[in-house]
């Protein structure tokens, strides 16, 4: 791709970098990173721990100020928006969220829609829907007067995202958004945000800790390693046992899901000698 169709390819998506640099201080944790998110797609963002991924996804919703290069959304820098046009064009989780003690989980999800209030429109009929809305996808209609601290890790993780989505945004990115859960709950939430994103025409970049789910949900992958993106595209493309061994000094085979097709990581233990062709052909 030349450089002329690279500007064009990044103009033309709803959020975009080019040559981003951001981090803390004077030190740059994400450098010199250029990276467009495809509408209507899953974006995961992966690699080892302190690689940036999180630093990236707060440059991109504008929690942090770049240190050169600069973020698009809808094709514009981020930064010649007001906030309020920010947050209806894009929602953010962060990882680990807290609930303020008390709150219900209804309250909890009617801040959503904070950006889409003004002064003289504190609550209608489309945030009443909205609230509702979000909270049928995400099966909580029977939890809605129970205090938000009341509830296990799985449906405190719903009600964030249900305040998410009752933000109503084309864009979501969220950080993390399955960690400390049991297995079934993160499939669940990914399955759950899956059809969102695809029934609904959104855009979403997550930060996925765990490889297996983001080869199994995202519809596109961008490894990262020390600040810098390495790899990207479909996950048969990047998670490959090259790739992993070379970014997360994992050994591992990577084997296609019989169903799928999607690639499965299976990581081997430093002492296990057997060669990854023999063990995929049993």
């Amino acid at each position: 791709m030349t450089a002329t169709q690279d500007a064009d390819a990044v103009s033309a998506t709803p959020l975009s970098a080019r040559g981003l640099s951001v981090g803390y201080g004077e030190q740059a944790i994400v450098r010199d990173v250029t990276l467009s998110i495809r509408p209507g797609e899953i974006t995961a963002l992966v690699g080892p721990n302190g690689c940036g991924k999180s630093t990236l996804l707060k440059a991109l919703a504008r929690i942090l100020p770049a240190m050169s290069g600069e973020v698009t959304l809808d094709g514009q820098p981020i930064g010649s928006f007001p906030t309020k046009d920010v947050a209806r064009k894009l929602s953010v989780l962060p990882q680990g969220p807290i609930a303020p003690e008390g709150l219900t989980v209804t309250e909890l999800v009617a801040q959503g829609r904070f950006p889409h209030q003004t002064l003289f429109r504190q609550w209608s009929p489309g945030d009443r829907a909205a609230v509702e809305r979000a909270m049928a996808l995400t099966d909580l209609a029977d939890l809605a007067e129970r205090p938000v601290h009341s509830l296990s890790g799985g449906q405190r993780q719903r009600c964030w995202l249900a305040m998410v989505l009752a933000q109503d945004t084309p864009l979501l990115l969220l950080d993390e958004p399955t960690t400390f859960l049991d297995l079934k709950v993160q499939v669940d939430i990914m399955a759950l945000l899956s059809r969102i994103v695809h029934a609904d025409g959104r855009t979403m970049l997550l930060v996925l800790h765990e490889l297996n789910l983001a080869a199994a949900f995202a519809d596109r992958i961008v490894m990262m390693r020390e600040g810098r993106i390495v790899s990207e595209g479909p996950g048969e493309e990047v998670i490959r046992p090259d790739e992993l061994r070379s970014v997360f000094e994992l050994r591992a085979d990577v084997i296609p899901d019989p169903v799928t097709g999607r690639p499965v990581c299976l990581p081997r233990s430093p002492d296990d000698s057997a060669a990854p062709a023999s063990r995929a052909a049993e």
